[in-house]
């Protein structure tokens, strides 16, 4: 992909994606589900994993890679994962991987539940922005860098999120959301519809599998009461929408009243206009996991949003080039918008 492509202005507002999908993988399935099948995972780094204790007594994972020599303008870098995600999603290896070459270290966050049963009732959903605040918190507390915090899919709601909620945190540089469900409701109903109930399907599964994992956990580990809470939960399946898994399942076991309370507090379009550090929001017009009813009014924005709409994309895809030679779009325009807001500190700094 041309340099000219990746370093596209970024300009505030709503505008104009300069992606463009390889040939013959213009289809919408094709951008989103080549990655998984097709792309052989970025080389491993050699991170290091934290356990870090959350205040209800629980943890997360953390998977942290630190270049020998690290770029001295770099910004540590929190990456979010999507559902039923890790830190060993492509995507984020992936985006691991470029940061490290370019001598910029990266955090990659595995929420509650993702890679091994986690103790507290509780796991990671939409609105779990106080996990993100609080392993941002830890970093912060760490190391003296600026963090980003860059979130994909559900990870992108989480971001948007405890974005807006630390508001000018003298330690946040910027923000990005990739192949963001801005509008609960309507993703719901999207994946209730055509092709996109293969992926509905095959998110639940993996889903009922993750929270039996975590009931079979929790009941031999003493915890019988709230094994018992996400049984009674279980029991009610097998879940054939995300309505009804969200209205039965997630909604009980993390404070909500129901769905329409959970998709209500916890839509990430409503938290756009609270955002006070630069913050860039990808999205796909043909994403299959949503409609174009979820991409915000300007009105909806804050001066601080850089929303690069493309007409094609699938979700989390952005696959250029060719066939036979992919280039993932999303490892190169993210680095470059990080760069980019770099540059301009920097530079503000300078004529200070």
């Amino acid at each position: 992909m041309p340099n000219t492509i990746v370093n596209h202005s970024f300009h505030r507002g709503f505008f104009n994606s300069p992606f463009r999908p390889a040939p013959f993988l213009a289809n919408p399935h094709l951008q989103t589900l080549f990655a998984s099948f097709h792309r052989n995972k970025p080389a491993k780094l050699q991170r290091e994993r934290q356990r870090i204790s959350l205040a209800d007594g629980d943890f997360v994972l953390l998977d942290t890679y630190t270049p020998a020599q690290v770029d001295a303008r770099a910004p540590l870098v929190l990456i979010v994962h999507g559902l039923s995600g890790s830190s060993e999603s492509h995507y984020v290896l992936g985006l691991q991987k470029v940061l490290a070459e370019q001598h910029w270290p990266s955090v990659a966050m595995n929420c509650r539940g993702a890679t091994e049963p986690n103790q507290a009732t509780r796991a990671y959903h939409a609105g779990a922005s106080d996990d993100v605040i609080a392993v941002f918190e830890y970093l912060a507390q760490q190391q003296s860098r600026s963090v980003v915090i860059v979130g994909y899919s559900l990870g992108g709601s989480m971001t948007l999120k405890a974005l807006a909620e630390l508001g000018k945190h003298p330690r946040l540089l910027a923000g990005v959301a990739v192949s963001t469900p801005l509008e609960l409701v309507a993703c719901a109903k999207r994946l209730d519809t055509g092709f996109s109930m293969i992926y509905r399907k095959h998110l639940l599964s993996e889903l009922n599998q993750l929270w039996r994992s975590k009931q079979q956990y929790l009941e031999k580990t003493g915890e019988s009461i709230a094994a018992k809470r996400i049984q009674q939960c279980l029991d009610q399946g097998p879940f054939t929408s995300f309505w009804q898994f969200d209205d039965v399942l997630m909604a009980p076991l993390h404070g909500f009243n129901d769905v329409y309370d959970y998709y209500a507090r916890c839509r990430p379009n409503q938290f756009l206009k609270d955002i006070q550090v630069p913050t860039l929001v990808i999205h796909a017009l043909d994403d299959p996991f949503m409609s174009p009813l979820v991409v915000p009014k300007l009105s909806e924005l804050s001066p601080m949003i850089h929303f690069e709409l493309a007409q094609q994309g699938g979700h989390v895809g952005f696959i250029s080039g060719t066939l036979k030679s992919p280039v993932y779009y999303l490892e190169q325009r993210v680095p470059a918008f990080l760069n980019f807001i770099v540059d301009a500190t920097v530079a503000q700094s300078t004529a200070a």
